[in-house]
């Protein structure tokens, strides 16, 4: 750690935890464990992000497995040549819509490895049962097809019945190679693409959309948190938020989903609670023709409104929530609008990374004079207000996917159900101590990240047997237990 902390620069830290990754797997994740506050910021989000935009100029070694269009017909082989034949996890990307800064190409290898060494480090999954995959389809940023350190094919994207025909023969190839029960978590996948390969691939593949579906649950998490903070329950609040693309639009159907279950009522009637705004301004029902079809279930009877101001004060709503992937949109006037008539206004900038945050701590805490109770997808440091510290909690979806793949790879299950997101938003809301909610905090610390995956895990495979989806038997008796002995530990052995 002392050598590691030599370095000025985040990016030099990333690369020189990599080459530690590389040459002494046991001793980094050991590093990781031990320091996950101060090193998440560095192999996650944001320091990740700018690795990804330089991953060709720092390249040095090969992780993870490149599937590129000229291996179409040959994935099968492909895939059998990594050298480990239990996998357990997969976290694919054709790195269309990286983070908040779109498309990287080739180069967003660095998202499914920084992934995969976190649901080793904080969920215990096995490092070798972990395979970062990069589908190369090519790219359309004419940077890269100029950069001449770009490591991908120099060509535009596949798009249309070519790009459906290759991601069908490599699901195929996975489910042939691997099995029923390797999960495969699809990761920063354009929106058009993300919601398709869902809905496709749910019914016949064990497959999970961190972007959609984990972004949702850990945020359904501190909203559920949130309600032991301020009292009442989901129902009472009124949801707005900006961006409605694959973060918005999940996290908006799993609050619903919850309510749903809460208050006996249909999905339908608790849509009618939630909001959204996208880059043409308040979905509304008059817009109902245009939309793409991720977004018609949100466009309720209002008037037109152009922009996230007038739809503040006219919604006037309790939660205020951002995954717009545009920084500094959060502005004083919405701020104190939302401010003005919420004793406590919960706020989620949830746009990642850092510089694309809806707005910063300093500026939540300030203009809602000390009043918000604030998340943020990036960490943030704490804000002295009024002589009172607020510590700003984060959304990181860190918090339930580790545990997810424990829950679901330790039950053997075959299927990902809503049910079992939701589960794991509730095993994570039920982490948050007395000592967090008197700081502000909606989520627990991340020091305790390995107690908490267990747990999370042990919700989830529960739900996994009760949906009997889960192919292990018998079911163990203690799952949390159970959770725990299944992790992966980078402990050196005595050896006499």
């Amino acid at each position: 750690m002392n050598n590691i902390r030599q370095y000025q620069l985040p990016l030099q830290r990333y690369m020189a935890l990599m080459d530690l990754q590389e040459g002494n797997e046991r001793l980094f994740y050991k590093l990781l464990i031990d320091n996950v506050e101060e090193l998440l910021p560095i192999v996650y989000t944001p320091t990740v992000g700018e690795a990804c935009q330089k991953y060709g100029s720092i390249f040095s070694r090969p992780q993870g497995l490149y599937i590129s269009l000229k291996e179409k017909g040959k994935i099968l082989e492909v895939l059998k040549n990594w050298p480990e034949r239990s996998i357990q996890v997969i976290v694919v990307t054709d790195g269309e819509r990286i983070l908040g800064l779109g498309d990287l190409g080739c180069q967003g290898m660095g998202i499914p490895v920084g992934k995969l060494s976190l649901y080793t480090a904080l969920g215990g999954v096995r490092p070798s049962a972990c395979l970062p995959i990069t589908l190369d389809v090519g790219t359309n940023n004419e940077e890269l097809l100029n950069d001449e350190f770009y490591i991908g094919l120099r060509q535009r994207r596949a798009t249309g019945q070519e790009y459906t025909d290759f991601l069908q023969e490599f699901m195929t190839a996975v489910k042939q190679n691997y099995g029923e029960k390797v999960l495969i978590q699809f990761e920063d996948f354009a929106n058009h693409n993300a919601f398709d390969l869902l809905a496709r691939y749910g019914t016949t593949h064990l497959v999970f959309n961190d972007d959609i579906q984990g972004t949702a649950s850990v945020v359904l998490a501190g909203l559920i948190a949130a309600q032991t903070l301020l009292g009442g329950s989901l129902a009472d609040h009124t949801y707005l938020f900006l961006g409605a693309g694959e973060a918005g639009t999940g996290i908006a159907e799993l609050i619903a989903l919850e309510i749903s279950r809460q208050t006996k009522a249909p999905i339908e009637e608790c849509r009618k609670k939630i909001w959204l705004v996208d880059s043409k301004g308040l979905i509304v029902s008059t817009r109902k023709e245009s939309l793409q079809h991720f977004k018609k279930p949100w466009a309720h009877e209002h008037k037109p409104l152009s922009n996230l101001l007038d739809a503040v004060n006219a919604i006037k709503p309790t939660v205020l929530i951002g995954t717009s992937g545009k920084g500094q949109t959060f502005t004083k006037d919405v701020v104190e609008a939302i401010s003005s008539f919420n004793e406590r206004p919960i706020i989620l900038a949830l746009s990642n990374p850092t510089s694309q945050s809806e707005c910063t701590a300093e500026q939540a805490y300030t203009w809602s004079k000390g009043q918000a109770v604030f998340a943020t997808g990036s960490p943030f440091d704490p804000v002295e207000y009024n002589g009172k510290i607020h510590v700003p909690g984060q959304a990181n979806n860190a918090y339930i996917f580790p545990g997810f793949g424990l829950g679901v790879v330790m039950s053997g299950a075959i299927r990902v159900h809503d049910d079992m997101l939701l589960a794991a938003s509730e095993a994570l809301a039920q982490q948050v101590t007395e000592e967090n909610f008197e700081k502000g905090l909606i989520y627990p610390p991340f020091s305790n990240i390995r107690k908490i995956s267990a747990h999370i895990a042990a919700s989830v495979a529960a739900k996994a047997y009760e949906l009997g989806l889960a192919s292990r038997r018998p079911r163990p008796k203690d799952l949390v237990k159970y959770a725990e002995s299944c992790m992966y530990s980078p402990i050196y052995r005595n050896y006499r």
